[in-house]
């Protein structure tokens, strides 16, 4: 696979935009995006599991239970959640899309992000919802990752291609997220084109296995978010033999997809509220994968393990805590613990004891942008990786007044 420039717009055939309409204070912040195939498209999402959920994953639900879909609209500054008539203005917003682009509203995929519990107002969105569609174009997804943006430094985007039967296919991605992180589905949203020729059923395979070894392993504060999402649409212009069952072809589209959700899932917890640090948490080792996913989720998750990345303190007894608590059935007195970034690597614990380390060292590896931790638990060949972030200061001032 290559890692190419762009992002949704980067697969044949899609179009995109964000604008400001006016349900964001700020004019300077855009707050609309718009993606569009004109050709009808394979469509597979996931979504929160909290169980308080944004009316848009209602609409969404409904409208993609036939596996397809034409386009995706997405407003932030408002989650449109805990609103007695929120599915009335979600789906009042894909009739918006469908009568500006002459689709059915039933082929809309709609997400909102933002405060939750304010009322969503429609009239900004009946104004920009007009507006935005002429403006769509083939190098828009720039200024659409920009306006699904909240609490976000910066715009998250990517794109790859890959030769299936003979064929270049194009996966392009954008994704919004910083507070309220948590496994599973983590406020975070993520929309995924491509041109590759898929039936829905396998694009929805492809999209959850990719999910749960990537979004699914991402915490910024242990709020699991009402109005998570990740969707995808495929567009089959890339001309491949269709992909309707596992194989050759499968695979290479699945590892492609793994992989785009892996580095957006990476950039997401980089860019958690506040954070200074991204962390990343390996465990091998493991009686079996799922303990390994639950032991790094409970690491990455230890707001005093967060804290001491902040302070760059190797408090390796932080870690072994959050191993410890952690459901499931396994041994303490095998586990191992190595702690690293760029500036090199320290042994911190033997068969769940400590050992002699430099703590100058440690500290001069821990002020690194990017740290990993390593946990052998030496029970096994389970293994995963989690990431998260720093527990930092401007964590609580961010979500203190986020409202105001």
């Amino acid at each position: 696979m290559n890692k190419i420039t762009g992002g949704v717009t980067a697969p044949k055939g899609f179009l995109a935009n964000g604008i400001h309409c006016g349900i964001r204070a700020s004019k300077s912040k855009l707050d609309l995006a718009l993606i569009y195939s004109p050709s009808p498209c394979s469509a597979a999402a996931m979504y929160t599991q909290n169980k308080v959920y944004g009316a848009p994953i209602t609409v969404t639900r409904n409208n993609i239970a036939n596996g397809i879909a034409h386009a995706m609209v997405c407003n932030s500054g408002n989650a449109n959640t805990c609103n007695a008539d929120g599915v009335e203005k979600a789906e009042a917003m894909c009739q918006l899309v469908g009568d500006a682009l002459g689709i059915s509203p039933e082929d809309v995929i709609v997400a909102s992000t933002g405060v939750i519990g304010q009322v969503l107002p429609l009239e900004p969105l009946a104004k920009g919802i007009p507006e935005i569609v002429p403006t769509l174009h083939n190098e828009g997804g720039g200024d659409a990752a920009e306006a699904i943006m909240t609490t976000d430094t910066h715009a998250k985007q990517e794109a790859y291609t890959i030769e299936i039967d003979g064929k270049t296919v194009t996966i392009g991605a954008m994704a919004k997220g910083s507070g309220m992180i948590h496994p599973n589905m983590a406020t975070m949203l993520g929309f995924l084109t491509t041109d590759a020729n898929i039936s829905s059923d396998m694009l929805k395979l492809a999209l959850k296995l990719a999910v749960d070894d990537s979004f699914n392993m991402v915490s910024v504060d242990g709020d699991t978010s009402t109005n998570d999402m990740v969707c995808i649409l495929a567009n089959g212009e890339a001309g491949n033999k269709e992909i309707t069952a596992d194989g050759e072809d499968f695979q290479q589209f699945l590892a492609v997809i793994q992989e785009i959700c892996t580095s957006m899932a990476k950039k997401i917890a980089g860019d958690g509220e506040g954070a200074t640090k991204l962390i990343e948490c390996s465990v091998v080792g493991a009686p079996d994968t799922q303990l390994a996913k639950k032991i790094s989720k409970s690491i990455i998750t230890s707001s005093l393990t967060k804290a001491a990345m902040f302070g760059a303190d190797a408090n390796w007894g932080r870690i072994l805590c959050a191993i410890g608590y952690t459901d499931g059935e396994f041994g303490v007195d095998t586990i191992s613990v190595d702690i690293s970034s760029t500036k090199g690597s320290i042994h911190v614990c033997e068969n769940g004891a400590g050992v002699e380390f430099d703590e100058d060292i440690a500290k001069t590896i821990l002020l690194e942008e990017e740290v990993h931790i390593q946990v052998d638990m030496g029970q096994g060949e389970g293994s995963a990786t989690a990431w998260g972030c720093d527990l930092t200061y401007d964590y609580v001032k961010i979500n203190g007044d986020y409202r105001t």
